[in-house]
């Protein structure tokens, strides 16, 4: 398989400088242009998404170079550029574009894989257009980069030394139980002098969805934003039974391994400063030392995998795609942004030599191969992924690359440490994937709630989802904010339980994969490269797997889990 190369441009010129002045005459075109014929209609759609391709890969560029230096005001303001000057005016074109495409005679010709998905998408769009929330969105997207900047500002001072929250969770690892209490309440020190800021910025970005949803005659914006991500395949009725089946066969799980930590490190209680070191009192795995080790030792598993994979991240290294160390200033997470017009993605990320970076370089990597296998496609649209096609193919990665993980370590019982803390992780994600979700569906449900009531139910929730064993006695008020750590709710609210409904297909995945590996990774790669042009449900059985989160099957998948986990188990 050849890796992909940037296609010539027919439409748009190679020198546009990005200004609206000579952007609108692209769109001018397409608006005044006559279809007469199902070849003229593909052609305009080519042209189209051409157009799509340059101006949202020049957006992305803009957002990671801010991301990477949020102290620069230069790349804030070609940022904040972009959203001010250019999306809002993009924003009525694209809806005359989609009016032209549904109106025209010649769509229902359109029977190719993808143009129907396409097609079900743009009368989603039109329906949920207006013209009064343009000027909101704008505002959204300004608003919710707040939090991180607020976000890159944190930092302490332990032992003479400055870190970020990122680095300084290291010290949450150390077999010495005062110096993790130490730094745990540092920490939660640190974010407490901004949590009346973010539950400010919070509020605010509330009320203003919730005017998103009320001018789309929406009752909440909870039910307007399943409509506006495109959520055609679930319901909200299916989102609380994940909720459910998670309860019911993930937490009894997760207080079992809970209870085996607490027994393991010898403690009467279990604190949250105990929850990261590892179950043994070994010292933390240092798998790298520093972000070019980090990339090297991921091609080389990835390389062991199929040489494709490898061959993709060596590629983005060469075009400088990628910026994996965490340093002051920098925007806290890590993304895998795909580059619609290049073909390879660019991965942002904080590493800081933890085992934890290992699983964020695999994750965004497998991100990116997606990115690549489906840049081939024709339109930008079927390379646009939901967030629950997007994840399967990182967090398959993340499972399916374990076997390969000695390239990190050098002895066995490193290897198996890696494996346990990771599917111990995943016993801990799905039932956290749940709480976030849930807290979201009551804040958008419940208008004109108050701090203190969305941090009582957030408590509330704390206690359905979390393990019995951990002792928050005297630390309530931490615990109170904790949903403020999650970025996704400042700036891509409901983005969240994709990454649990992905890790179930993940783990049926691994599972396949470990049956039979040369079938699972040709189907991993046929899944990845149809992009968006099938329902979801189609590509999980492309996959292999099935796209389900009843009872049964979520009993059925966690219980692989559990057992796998005992095998990493000295005892």
């Amino acid at each position: 398989m050849s890796i992909t190369e940037k296609p010539t441009r027919t439409f748009v010129s190679n020198e546009l400088s990005f200004r609206w002045e000579n952007i609108k005459p692209y769109f001018e075109d397409l608006s005044s242009r006559k279809i007469g014929s199902k070849s003229d209609l593909l052609q305009w759609l080519k042209d189209r998404s051409e157009v799509n391709a340059v101006l949202e890969e020049e957006f992305a560029w803009r957002y990671i170079r801010m991301n990477i230096d949020t102290t620069n005001a230069e790349l804030q303001e070609s940022f904040q550029y972009f959203v001010e000057n250019i999306n809002p005016k993009i924003a009525p074109f694209e809806n005359q574009l989609n009016q032209k495409l549904y109106a025209s005679e010649f769509k229902k010709e359109l029977t190719e894989d993808g143009y129907p998905i396409l097609l079900r998408s743009v009368a989603n769009e039109i329906k949920l257009f207006r013209e009064d929330n343009i000027p909101l969105f704008t505002k959204l997207e300004s608003e919710s980069q707040k939090y991180g900047a607020i976000s890159a500002e944190m930092s302490i001072t332990y032992e003479g030394k400055e870190f970020t929250l990122q680095a300084a969770a290291k010290f949450l690892k150390n077999t010495d139980r005062k110096v993790r209490e130490e730094v745990y309440f540092l920490n939660q020190n640190r974010r407490s002098k901004d949590v009346k800021k973010l539950d400010v910025l919070f509020d605010d970005l509330i009320e203003l969805r919730q005017k998103v949803a009320q001018n789309a005659n929406f009752e909440n914006y909870r039910d307007y934003k399943f409509k506006a991500m495109g959520r055609f395949d679930y319901t909200v009725e299916d989102c609380d039974a994940f909720h459910s089946s998670i309860k019911t066969h993930l937490v009894p799980l997760l207080n079992k391994v809970t209870d085996r930590r607490k027994e393991k490190l010898g403690l009467n209680k279990l604190k949250p400063w105990d929850l990261s070191v590892d179950i043994d009192l070994k010292e933390p795995l240092k798998p790298f030392e520093n972000g070019q080790e980090l990339l090297e030792k991921t091609i080389e598993c990835f390389n062991n995998i199929d040489p494709f994979f490898g061959d993709c991240l060596r590629e983005m290294n060469r075009k400088k795609h990628l910026d994996l160390e965490s340093k002051k200033g920098k925007a806290p997470g890590g993304f895998n942004y795909p580059l619609y017009e290049s073909g390879f993605p660019f991965i942002y990320m904080n590493a800081v030599g933890s085992f934890r970076d290992i699983v964020t370089m695999i994750h965004e990597g497998g991100h990116a191969i997606h990115s690549v296998l489906s840049h081939k496609l024709e339109l930008t649209d079927f390379k646009g992924l939901t967030s629950e096609i997007a994840e399967l193919a990182s967090m398959s990665m993340e499972l399916i690359s374990m076997d390969n993980w000695d390239v990190f370590f050098d002895n066995e019982e490193d290897l198996k440490r890696a494996k346990r803390d990771q599917l111990m992780d995943i016993l801990g994600t799905l039932p956290w994937v749940a709480t976030i979700d849930k807290f979201q569906h009551w804040v958008y449900t419940h208008k004109n709630h108050s701090v203190a009531e969305r941090n009582n139910y957030w408590l509330s929730l704390t206690e359905e989802f979390s393990s019995e064993q951990v002792d928050w006695t005297g630390l309530e008020k931490f615990k109170a904010t904790q949903w403020q750590r999650q970025l996704h709710l400042y700036e891509v609210p409901f983005y969240y339980i994709e990454y649990g409904m992905a890790q179930l297909g993940a783990v049926a995945m691994w599972r396949n994969y470990k049956k039979d590996p040369n079938k699972t990774i040709q189907q991993y790669k046929n899944a990845l490269s149809l992009g968006y042009t099938k329902s979801i449900g189609e590509i999980y059985e492309a996959a292999g797997i099935k796209f389900d989160f009843s009872n049964e099957y979520v009993q059925e998948l966690s219980q692989f889990i559990y057992e796998e986990l005992q095998k990493t188990f000295k005892d």
